[in-house]
């Protein structure tokens, strides 16, 4: 009787480790909810997905995001380029944005969200302005055309996409009202993009 109780017991103390064993191995497959309760644990869990930019904190910060990165951009093209075309372009683009951070931060504070948006280019926006900046004076005109390309069209998906379904309504009005602007703004920088095509 002992040993049929000492093997009964060994095989559950062998089951139990087994179940540890199998909590281990998933441990390192966990769910995308799992991951993003634990964004240290996975870095890339903190990265919005599009569904989050209907999320106000999460749109305000993008577009902030992008709003500055055209203003910076605007400054260095307005020391670095010999093209009166992209300098005029660059001048339009640093007060129309001035403008554009300035509609922000009133339509969060019309909507009595709790949202600070950042006083600093994200990680990703400062390495394209460090591209920028690394870009030759051959070249700079040409890529700064393409950046403004790239920023705007991605300024106005986000616009456009909050304007739809964004979850606050004073923002989403700003985003409503301020998506035919970066239109514009983009027909105008894929036209000085057209003349710098070889």
């Amino acid at each position: 009787m002992t040993r049929h109780l000492l093997i009964v017991g060994a095989a559950f103390a062998a089951l139990s480790l087994a179940a540890c064993g199998d909590k281990t191995e998933t441990k390192g497959a966990a769910t995308p909810a799992e991951q993003a309760a634990t964004p240290d644990a996975n870095p890339a869990a903190t990265v919005p997905t599009m569904a989050d930019e209907t999320k106000a904190d999460v749109f305000a910060m993008k577009a902030a995001d992008l709003n500055m990165f055209e203003i910076e951009a605007a400054k260095l093209a307005a020391s670095r380029s010999t093209n009166a075309e992209v300098k005029a372009f660059a001048a339009k683009m640093e007060t129309a944005h001035g403008k554009t951070g300035d509609s922000l931060k009133a339509a969060i504070a019309a909507s009595g969200a709790a949202i600070t948006v950042p006083a600093m280019l994200s990680k990703d926006m400062q390495d394209d302005l460090d591209d920028l900046t690394k870009a030759s004076n051959e070249d700079f005109d040409k890529a700064y055309a393409d950046a403004q390309v790239d920023a705007h069209q991605a300024m106005l998906n986000l616009l456009q996409r909050y304007a739809q379904d964004g979850d606050t309504p004073a923002i989403k009005a700003f985003a409503a009202a301020t998506a035919p602007t970066v239109q514009e703004h983009l027909n105008m920088a894929e036209g000085l993009k057209k003349g710098f095509v070889n």
